[in-house]
């Protein structure tokens, strides 16, 4: 594998993915380690609620180090700090085969001192836990590289928020939801480039942070993500992301998400990401832009 192809193929696997020793045998580098088979930077990035992906969508690809026949982990704390507000998530995934991916999460929302103006008490906050699983289905990032065809998994996310009598007080369906997402992820060797859309069935408010549903709107609607990566370096790649959102609540207008991060994987085992975050408004206050920062450890 020529030096360029190997940076490339670190970028699927830096950021959340995974190759085969299938694959490395036919370029004929890269080694298994006692963690996996995969190379340098496979322990990726977790999504916000707990996914392999970027940093707002998961994507196609499966976390961890396992390959064909091999176990595979990671673990995760994010902290999204914003205009207004903050929110902390940590969780892990485990994952099999690299076809399989089992992953729990779970997010602290704090509204600081815009729950004191709401009535609720400075810092008050809001807490949810995030079971996923996804399935790839199709494709395979590397080896799929020189075609068309792209890595596809299909996932499930149930969200389940503590405070139900809250949430149905601001017109909230349920503090209970399930999205439902499909993901196709391309990787580009040559270019060092890659490229994943998430088609996301949902009926979250603010990702289930003010429940699912409401007084506007209840029922699924198809939501659109996007992301792009482009590595700069073995162990350095920038790149940007966007999420679609519905808008289910009068109460609380909801925007898109944004962001433009670097991922950097200091050892093979340790994965850092830092973003910039536009979240737009949320509950009362607009223009909720800041930090996104995250690190990963993968066993």
């Amino acid at each position: 594998m020529s030096q360029r192809r190997l940076l490339c193929a670190a970028l699927a696997l830096a950021l959340g993915g995974g190759t085969t020793q299938r694959a490395l045998a036919q370029d004929g580098a890269g080694t298994a380690s006692d963690s996996g088979g995969k190379l340098l930077l496979t322990g990726g990035v977790s999504q916000i609620e707990g996914a392999a992906g970027g940093g707002l969508t998961p994507w196609a690809v499966i976390g961890g180090y396992g390959t064909q026949g091999q176990w595979g982990a990671n673990a995760f704390y994010t902290r999204v700090d914003v205009d207004d507000y903050h929110l902390d998530a940590y969780g892990a995934l485990l994952s099999w085969n690299d076809r399989v991916e089992f992953s729990v999460a779970q997010h602290r929302f704090d509204t600081e001192d815009v729950g004191a103006a709401l009535g609720l008490g400075a810092g008050f906050a809001l807490k949810q836990d995030i079971i996923g699983v996804k399935v790839r289905v199709a494709g395979e990032a590397v080896l799929d590289s020189d075609s068309a065809m792209p890595q596809i998994a299909v996932g499930v996310q149930y969200k389940h928020n503590n405070r139900g009598d809250l949430l149905h007080a601001i017109g909230a369906s349920s503090a209970s939801g399930t999205d439902i997402y499909v993901s196709a992820t391309k990787l580009f060797l040559a270019q060092g480039v890659l490229l994943n859309g998430t088609l996301r069935f949902t009926k979250a408010n603010q990702a289930g942070i003010l429940g699912f549903g409401g007084d506007r709107k209840d029922s699924y609607s198809p939501q659109f993500e996007v992301s792009a990566a482009y590595l700069l370096t073995r162990k350095l790649a920038v790149g940007a992301e966007f999420r679609s959102k519905p808008d289910n609540l009068s109460i609380a207008h909801e925007d898109d998400w944004y962001d433009l991060f670097v991922a950097w994987a200091p050892t093979r085992h340790v994965s850092v990401t830092v973003a910039y975050a536009d979240l737009g408004n949320i509950v009362i206050e607009d223009h909720q832009r800041g930090v996104y920062a995250s690190v990963q450890v993968g066993l």
